[in-house]
């Protein structure tokens, strides 16, 4: 599958690296790729995609999670960074900017370190380093799993698949190379997260080279309504300068 980069493509399965998984392609612009959260699907994206303006926007189900079958075995952080590569190749596409959300923040941060020639601009939203990071709430956590945005209806992630997410993120850290990404950052955290503290935005600010920091009002969430336009509002005014490299 080579969809055109100016043809809105409806989510369907592909496979990579051995797995089937759901993804999408749509609108016309600067390649923009969305890793998502912890048992989120492509669905929740919708917010921040309808703020965004001009640019061809790729998304997809991880493993386990919306219209991807989960796999038997699981899942690592380097190998989920791989099939999001795999993500891009489908999509026709050399290189792309990158956001991700909470978990998918570690996958982003994984892709950046091991391919960094595929990432033009890296923005890390509510996430952390992983192993090293300051915990957040449990309650919290929980509450945040597979939440609908808004009250939308949103496919919920299979068990086993959460499970391989959860175990892939608790073995990782992304402390011994966070010196070494190159593409230019931004990271973006809610000011009262109480699932992934400011903390460990300000970890990951200061450990990568040249890195911004942006504080929105409010808590984890920002794929709801409003924080969702206020991101989109910052991550277009970041991805509109130009490269670091």
């Amino acid at each position: 599958m080579t969809p055109s980069r100016s043809t809105e493509v409806d989510s369907q399965l592909v496979a990579i690296d051995g797995l089937e998984m759901a993804m999408r392609v749509q609108g016309d612009g600067d390649p923009l790729l969305l890793i998502n959260g912890m048992a989120r699907p492509l669905q929740s994206w919708t917010h921040l995609e309808q703020e965004l303006r001009a640019r061809t926007i790729v998304s997809f189900d991880a493993p386990g999670v919306g219209n991807s079958p989960t796999p038997l075995l699981p899942v690592s952080i380097p190998r989920l960074a791989a099939l999001a590569i795999g993500v891009l190749d489908a999509s026709g596409l050399r290189d792309a900017d990158i956001l991700g959300f909470s978990h998918g923040g570690a996958v982003a941060q994984q892709l950046a370190s091991d391919e960094p020639d595929r990432v033009r601009r890296l923005v890390l939203v509510s996430t952390s380093c992983g192993l090293g990071t300051t915990l957040g709430c449990g309650r919290a956590m929980l509450r945040s799993l597979g939440t609908p945005s808004n009250g939308n209806s949103w496919p919920r992630a299979d068990a086993r698949g959460l499970l391989w997410h959860a175990l892939a993120f608790s073995s990782w850290s992304s402390i011994p190379f966070l010196g070494t990404i190159v593409a230019g950052t931004l990271v973006v955290c809610g000011t009262h997260d109480r699932v992934v503290p400011p903390a460990n935005s300000r970890m990951l600010a200061g450990r990568i080279p040249g890195a911004s920091l942006v504080m929105l009002s409010g808590g984890h969430d920002l794929q709801r309504p409003e924080p969702a336009r206020a991101l989109a509002h910052i991550v277009e005014e970041f991805l509109g300068q130009s490269p670091s490299r």
